[in-house]
This record gives C-alpha cells, sequence and structure tokens, in this order.
C-alpha cells in the first residue's frame, strides 16, 4: 500500500469516528455546510461542500471560433447522469424540477469533504455562524491590538504547517510550482492547491503561493521596497501555473489577490481562476485585495507603506481581534463619526 494509500485509509478511519454535536454554518451559495463534532475525544470540524458538475474536455466547436463547446459524451457528465426526474412546476416555456445524479467516486463524487483535527478553539470560531462589522484599523490600533495578536499567533507554534511546506517536504505530491533561487533565497515560494479547490473542476481552479521569506506577515508589513518584489512573483505565478493545467486557464484569467485579515501571519498570496464566484466573503471587498492594486498603491504611501495606512475590512464577532478592543474601537468611532445608536428592538408590536 502506497502512502496516498495509505492517508486515504486514515482519513475514512477518521471521518467513520467523527461524532456529532452541532452545525457551525450552512451557506446555500456556496453550497458548503460545516459540522463540529469529536473524533477520539477531541473537537473536529467537518466541512462538505457539493461538487460541481462534470464535463468532458472542451473541443473545438465547428460552427464557433472559439474553443467554447463542452462535450457530454460520458455516462456521469452533464444530462447523462440524471437519472430521476421529479417535475416541481412549468410556466410558459419555463420548466423546473429536482434530480438524482449518477455519482461515481473519481468521475462524478457528489461532494468535497474537508476535516480539521484536532480543531483549536480558533478553529471553530473561524468557522462558526456570527454578525460581522466593517471596522476602520487605524496605524495606531494595529500597534496597539492588531500586532501583539500577530506575534502571538506566529510565535505559539501555530504556523508549523506552513514552515512543514517550504521546508520539511509536508505536501510534496501536491506543490504545483517551486521557486527557489540560492542567491537570494528569500525570494522562493512555493504554489500549491488550497484546500477549498477540489483539485478536478477548472472553473474553481484556488491555489496559493506561500513565499520564503518570514519577515512580512501581512498586508501591513509592505513598503515601497518590496514592489519589485511582489510585481517579479505576480509574474512568475501568470507565466508558469497556466502551462501547469494545460492552458485551461490562461493568465489573464487568474485573479491574484491578498486577505486582509489573513486566515494566517505568513504571507501568501490566493490564485483563483476569475469564474470562480462561489468565494463567499473570501472575494469580497473589504477583504481582498488585488495584487496589481497593492503593488500600484505602494506608489504613493511614503517609505512606511501599508503600516501608515487605515485599513477599513470586515471582522466577525468570533474573530479574537474582535474580542481584544477592535469592539470598543468600533464603538467609540461610530460614536465620532456622528453615528446615532440603534433604537432597542423589540418583537412586541401591542
Amino acid at each position: 500500500m502506497g502512502d496516498n494509500d495509505a492517508d486515504a485509509v486514515d482519513f475514512r478511519a477518521l471521518i467513520d469516528e467523527f461524532r456529532f454535536s452541532r452545525v457551525l454554518n450552512s451557506n446555500p451559495q456556496t453550497k458548503q455546510i460545516s459540522l463540529l463534532g469529536t473524533i477520539k475525544g477531541q473537537d473536529a470540524i467537518v466541512t462538505l461542500e457539493k461538487t460541481h458538475f462534470q464535463f468532458d474536455k472542451v473541443v473545438n466547436n465547428p460552427n464557433s471560433s472559439t474553443l467554447s463547446l463542452h462535450q457530454c459524451e460520458s455516462e456521469y457528465s452533464c444530462m447523462n447522469s440524471i437519472q430521476t426526474l421529479k417535475p416541481i412546476a412549468n410556466n410558459d416555456i419555463y420548466f423546473w424540477g429536482m434530480s438524482v445524479m449518477k455519482q461515481d467516486l473519481e468521475l462524478n463524487p457528489t461532494a468535497k469533504i474537508n476535516l480539521i483535527w484536532p480543531a483549536t478553539q480558533v478553529h471553530i470560531e473561524k468557522y462558526d455562524k456570527q454578525l460581522c462589522h466593517m471596522v476602520r484599523e487605524t496605524p495606531e490600533i494595529y500597534k496597539r491590538i492588531v500586532k501583539p495578536y500577530v506575534d502571538d499567533m506566529v510565535n505559539n507554534g501555530r504556523l508549523q504547517w506552513v514552515q512543514n511546506i517550504l521546508y520539511n517536504g509536508a505536501e510534496s505530491d501536491r506543490v504545483v510550482f517551486k521557486y527557489f533561487d540560492q542567491e537570494s533565497p528569500k525570494d522562493g515560494f512555493v504554489v500549491l492547491p488550497d484546500m477549498k479547490w477540489d483539485g478536478v473542476n477548472m472553473d474553481a481552479l484556488y491555489l496559493v503561493a506561500i513565499v520564503h521569506r518570514d519577515d512580512i506577515k501581512s498586508l501591513r508589513d509592505l513598503r515601497p521596497e518590496h514592489q519589485q518584489w511582489l510585481i517579479d512573483m505576480k509574474n512568475k505565478i501568470r507565466s508558469v501555473v497556466p502551462s501547469c493545467y494545460n492552458y485551461l486557464v490562461p493568465a489573464d484569467q487568474l485573479r491574484l489577490f491578498i486577505h486582509y485579515q489573513p486566515s494566517y501571519y505568513h504571507f501568501h498570496i490566493h490564485i483563483v481562476n476569475v469564474r470562480h464566484s462561489g468565494l463567499g466573503d473570501g472575494i469580497a471587498v473589504g477583504k481582498a485585495h488585488l495584487i496589481e492594486d497593492v503593488i500600484e498603491n505602494l506608489n504613493y504611501m511614503g517609505p512606511e507603506g501599508y503600516m501608515n495606512r487605515t485599513m477599513t475590512y470586515v471582522i466577525g464577532e468570533n474573530h479574537h481581534l474582535w474580542k481584544n478592543g477592535l469592539e470598543q474601537e468600533l464603538e467609540q468611532q461610530l460614536k465620532d463619526d456622528g453615528i446615532p445608536e440603534p433604537p432597542e428592538i423589540t418583537n412586541d408590536f401591542e
């Protein structure tokens, strides 16, 4: 049995031991549900995401000048996989109903499953349904509230998995592209699939580039001196990634962006097919910053770069930064802006 087979057996064994506690979140847009439970007495999070429909490879349409026709010849692709159909209603030329599709683990899987085990309280709070707020993070708030949190996240061992990828060969079979220059080791980076991608549906292509240098934790650490480094990395990614997938996703269909706040504080770039719309808040204003805009903005920010800028972003109430001071800062900001407090909500209209 190979290593991958062993990993698959272990994964299935863990899933079989999952004991459900409650639903953390459910998203009808992204077709995802996150469940909290336990495995061997330790907290675990299972996320299930319905997979996209499978197509045969793109072939030339004789009646079109573009390579845009999807073939539907496989028994598992497109219309051929419909086994049963239950009509719901129809009106004039419109019909709708529900169906059961023929499934196959290799050719037409039902869902992608992610497991986090053992899951920390930080993981649980991240996946749990929560109210979100728009906050303004000034340079002073960053230094007083955010930076101590970043330092704690970096120094408490939670980034060991990143070090394993960069230096210890972890997930080496999944690496799409690795760049390393002995004359300038800090410029190196590794590109591999994000856990959000099933590795099959190219419309949902989602990769991440993790850099070797550890002096940049987030967008806040970027300064004008890093501009050329960002440009070089962007161009390498856009040059190499399309060739890794037979140019099914050309360079001009790759969206490269940076999150703030990020999920982890080791600088990384998200690489996503522009056709991928099921990203939830991961691509929303107040979260994602296009790398081209970041590079351009560094022309006008002065020597301190993003460290000297007020950043406005979305943060959830489960985030430790909200509990560590951003809630109070937002209350004061609203008061300073002259925004009235909302009236007390009541459900009694009598």
